[in-house]
């Protein structure tokens, strides 16, 4: 009887490491699906275009709702604008000042699923259609929701700066 139960223990024993080791690959084998840049890079060009026509139309409320809630745009020439009720008020003096005309060309980005920064170019025209400005930026995009929004938004111009007349 006792060789009995030291062979069942064996077994048992010998069972139970087995599906532990079992249970542990399986797990570990379980993994999400790979990070597409390229199509982040088109959610993240369509969004771009999506912003330039509600600049377009005038609509500071849709153009800040492209914002996380904690987004942020650092300009030239101006302090760093946080949150939505300031990136309204921001948007619309820009728009009030008759600039509905911006231009953006995605050149790079590189990000994982949560978090995507972009390098672009931008070109601003007045109404009328003449350029008022051209540059570079830097966008840091963040996942909200399941969609990209911008979360900080830094650009510079690549026109002289203004000197003070003499």
């Amino acid at each position: 009887m006792f060789v009995f139960k030291r062979s069942f223990m064996k077994k048992l024993l010998f069972t139970i490491l087995i599906a532990s080791f079992l249970f542990a690959c399986k797990s570990n084998t379980e993994t999400k699906p790979a990070f597409d840049l390229v199509n982040a890079k088109k959610e993240i060009e369509a969004a771009n275009k999506e912003l330039m026509n509600v600049i377009a139309k005038g609509d500071s409320i849709g153009t800040a709702a492209a914002y996380s809630p904690d987004g942020a745009v650092m300009f030239n020439n101006m302090p760093s604008v946080n949150g939505t009720e300031n990136l309204i008020k921001v948007w619309s003096s820009f728009i009030n000042a008759g600039i509905r005309n911006i231009e953006l060309t995605t050149t790079e980005v590189w990000g994982d699923e949560n978090y995507i920064t972009e390098e672009g170019t931008f070109i601003i025209k007045s109404n009328e259609g003449a350029q008022l400005d051209k540059g570079k930026y830097l966008v840091l995009w963040k996942k909200v929701d399941g969609k990209w929004k911008l979360h900080r938004d830094i650009s510079n111009s690549d026109l002289p700066a203004a000197t003070a007349a003499k």
